[in-house]
């Protein structure tokens, strides 16, 4: 009797905890948004300038999370060296927009000079997830599932700390592409135009992605091991090569997203792909894991509640220099809905067999 009266005791204090945090959360950003707003700090182009940004970086979170939430719904496990083949897709697209930038054919041909860095990236990462697949997590499917956690994080700091012997702890700053400098005006609005570009380039190839995944026989057939590994194998589907085609096609994405980070952000090291890497993970979550749709949906969510909620929650709080907590939003966010929703925004709940 007593254990059933502490039970429900402990239950009811748990519950209550989290319904005042979530009510907390709730007031913060009421209460944040009214008073910046009342205040007029910021001018309508402003605030659109925030979105702009926000689309940009969320497009590259998004890309980045797909690998994350494809993998998952192959294997049911985190690929937690996905930020680091994000990174090492940076290096390549440097690499090569670096020797095409000293023979002059990136200022002539702007176009093939920004689309054969990221194919470039685009093929080096998917050779070195294809790598890490082989070597740390193929002889592991059947093991319990924390040891290819363990094996992943593994492969993370294998990669981080490669890729730090071999280039060094500086930062490597990215070529710039004359044609992408400046701004353009869209509506009477200002906005970047690197700003416009990577978000178009990552739109389309998260819509190339998606249409692979839904209408191809190779998407198919993930989706069919997804399902079930062994139906799958029985029908005739090699579940070894879907399942290194997943872990390629995601890994060309992070790459490609490399690419595109480095032009916006114009500086890359061999420590970049952790925040990254945990954010695009947050973004994952956020939108369902498993779920290629919610990827990109989260992905957009996230990188728009970054870039606008430190000025329009935090700043009419009073909180000085607010977007520095901008990393505080997103994990917060990460916090937030794997306490209240942790299937995602478009997830379902997982049957016990997926789970």
């Amino acid at each position: 009797m007593r254990t059933t009266f502490t039970e429900r005791f402990v239950d009811l204090a748990v519950s209550g905890f989290l319904w005042g945090f979530r009510i907390l959360m709730v007031l913060v950003i009421v209460l944040g948004t009214f008073f910046t707003v009342r205040a007029g700090k910021y001018t309508g182009e402003q605030w659109i300038d925030f979105v702009v940004f926000g689309i940009s970086q969320g497009a590259i979170y998004a890309m980045i999370a797909l690998g994350y939430t494809m993998v998952y719904g192959i294997l049911r496990m985190i690929n937690f060296a996905h930020g680091d083949i994000f990174m090492t897709g940076a290096f390549a697209g440097y690499f090569a927009a670096v020797a095409l930038n000293s023979i002059g054919f990136v200022d002539s041909n702007p176009v093939l000079g920004l689309i054969i860095p990221i194919l470039v990236a685009m093929i080096f990462s998917a050779a070195i997830a294809m790598l890490v697949e082989k070597v740390a997590y193929r002889p592991l499917r059947s093991a319990p599932r924390l040891v290819p956690l363990i094996a992943a994080i593994g492969a993370s700091f294998f990669l981080e700390y490669a890729f730090r012997g071999l280039f060094g702890t500086g930062k490597y700053a990215y070529p710039p592409i004359k044609v992408l400098e400046g701004d353009w005006v869209i509506f009477g609005v200002n906005i970047l135009k690197v700003q416009v570009v990577v978000a178009i380039a990552a739109f389309i190839m998260m819509a190339i992605l998606y249409s692979i995944v839904k209408y191809t026989k190779v998407g198919k057939a993930m989706r069919a091991v997804s399902e079930n590994k062994d139906t799958a194998a029985l029908m005739g589907i090699d579940v070894n090569r879907i399942i290194v085609s997943t872990f390629a096609i995601g890994a060309a994405m992070a790459g490609a997203a490399g690419v595109l980070y480095a032009l916006v952000y114009r500086q890359i090291d061999w420590y970049m792909g952790f925040t990254p890497g945990v954010k695009a993970f947050t973004a994952a979550v956020l939108g369902g894991i498993g779920n290629i749709p919610g990827a990109m949906v989260g992905g957009m969510v996230l990188g728009i509640f970054e870039s606008v909620g430190p000025s329009l929650f935090l700043e009419g709080l009073g909180i000085t220099r607010a977007y520095q907590l901008k990393d505080v939003i997103a994990y917060t966010m990460l916090v937030m809905i794997l306490l209240f929703r942790p299937q995602g925004i478009l997830g379902e709940q997982l049957s016990k067999q997926k789970a």
